[in-house]
C-alpha cells in the first residue's frame, strides 16, 4: 500500500487523508551536477490542468505538510510537492554537500527533469525562502510566487556554523525528541486541536531516513538562506504573501517587511492561524492561492 523506500512507522498512521497522501508518494532518480550519481528523490503529483503549482516545505519537514492543501488545488490544477535535497524522504547520498547552493541546483534539475514549462513557486517558511533564491536564479521560470509564512528576511543564527561533533549530535538528539517535536506542533498551530497523533507522526517520519541528522547538521552549518536579504527587490515576479495573524513562530513583522522589500508583492492575513496556514486553514490557503493565480 505504501512505497517501500518510507519508514515502516507509516504503517501506524490513522487519519484517512494521511494514509491517501503516503500511499501517493513517488520517487524519481534526478541527475545534477552535485554528484556523479542521480539521487533518488521524492515527490508528490495531482491534478491536471493550467500553470503548475510546486509547493516547497519548511526546515527539518517533508511534502508531508501538504497533505491538507495538496486535493484542493488538486480539484482545479495542476500540482506538485517536491522533498528538497536533505530533508524529507528524499535520498541522502554520501558525499553529497548540504547547503542552500545545492538544493537549488536540485530543484532546478527536478523541473527540468518532470516539469519543463513555467511554474507558480509556493513556498513555506525554510520553503520561502528556497522558493525566492530559485525565483532569483531561474527567473524566466517562475510565473508567479506565493510565500507562506516564508523564512529568507532573517539573518540564521551564528551557533549553525559551530555544530561540529559530537554538539551536532546532541542538537539533533533534541530536535528529534517526541517531547520537543510536540512543544514546536504545539507553538506552530492557532488551534492545538491539530497537533494529533497522526499529525505527529506525519512530522516525524522523515527523521527515520538514513542520514537525517548527519544532512541536517551540514545544512545548518553551511548558513542557510541569510544572504539573500539584499536581493529581495529583485524580485518581478507579481507575489503574493499569506501570512498566519498568530504566527508564534517566525512572528508577525516579517510580512510587513517582505511587502516593504518585494516589488510586486501583496499580503494577505489568514485569522486565526498559527505559523503553517496549509495545515491549519487549508481551504482558505488554497482558495487565496487560486484566486492569486
Amino acid at each position: 500500500m505504501f512505497p517501500s523506500f518510507l519508514p515502516a512507522n507509516v504503517q501506524q498512521l490513522t487519519e484517512p487523508e494521511s494514509i491517501e497522501f503516503a500511499s501517493q508518494i513517488q520517487r524519481v532518480d534526478i541527475l545534477t551536477s552535485l554528484l556523479s550519481q542521480a539521487i533518488p528523490t521524492s515527490y508528490i503529483h495531482q491534478g491536471t490542468g493550467g500553470i503548475p503549482l510546486v509547493f516547497l516545505h519548511g526546515f527539518d519537514s517533508s511534502i508531508f505538510e501538504f497533505r491538507r492543501i495538496m486535493p484542493i488545488i488538486a480539484a482545479d490544477r495542476e500540482v506538485w510537492a517536491i522533498d528538497l535535497l536533505g530533508f524529507g524522504f528524499t535520498e541522502r547520498l554520501l558525499n553529497c554537500p548540504f547547503s542552500s547552493a545545492s538544493i537549488g541546483t536540485h530543484l532546478a534539475a527536478f523541473w527540468q527533469t518532470k516539469i519543463q514549462q513555467p511554474i507558480v513557486l509556493v513556498g513555506v517558511s525554510m520553503g520561502g525562502a528556497a522558493a525566492i533564491e530559485f525565483t532569483l536564479n531561474n527567473p524566466t521560470t517562475v510565473h508567479k510566487l506565493v510565500l507562506i509564512d516564508s523564512a529568507g528576511f532573517t539573518q540564521p543564527p551564528a551557533m549553525g556554523k559551530l555544530l561540529i561533533q559530537p554538539l551536532g549530535n546532541l542538537a539533533t538528539k533534541f530536535l528529534s525528541s517526541p517531547k520537543v517535536r510536540k512543544s514546536v506542533s504545539e507553538k506552530a498551530y492557532f488551534d492545538k486541536n491539530f497537533v494529533t497523533v497522526d499529525a505527529q507522526l506525519c512530522a516525524a517520519l522523515h527523521l527515520e531516513m538514513p542520514s537525517w541528522s548527519e544532512a541536517l547538521i551540514a545544512f545548518t552549518r553551511s548558513g542557510g538562506y541569510g544572504y539573500l536579504l539584499d536581493r529581495l527587490p529583485e524580485i518581478q515576479q507579481e507575489t503574493l504573501i499569506l501570512w498566519g495573524k498568530q504566527d508564534r513562530i517566525l512572528g508577525i513583522k516579517a510580512a510587513q517587511l517582505f511587502i516593504a522589500n518585494l516589488p510586486k508583492a501583496r499580503l494577505e492575513w489568514i485569522d486565526n492561524c498559527g505559523h503553517v496556514p496549509h495545515l491549519e486553514q487549508a481551504q482558505i490557503t488554497a482558495r487565496s492561492i487560486l484566486d492569486f493565480i
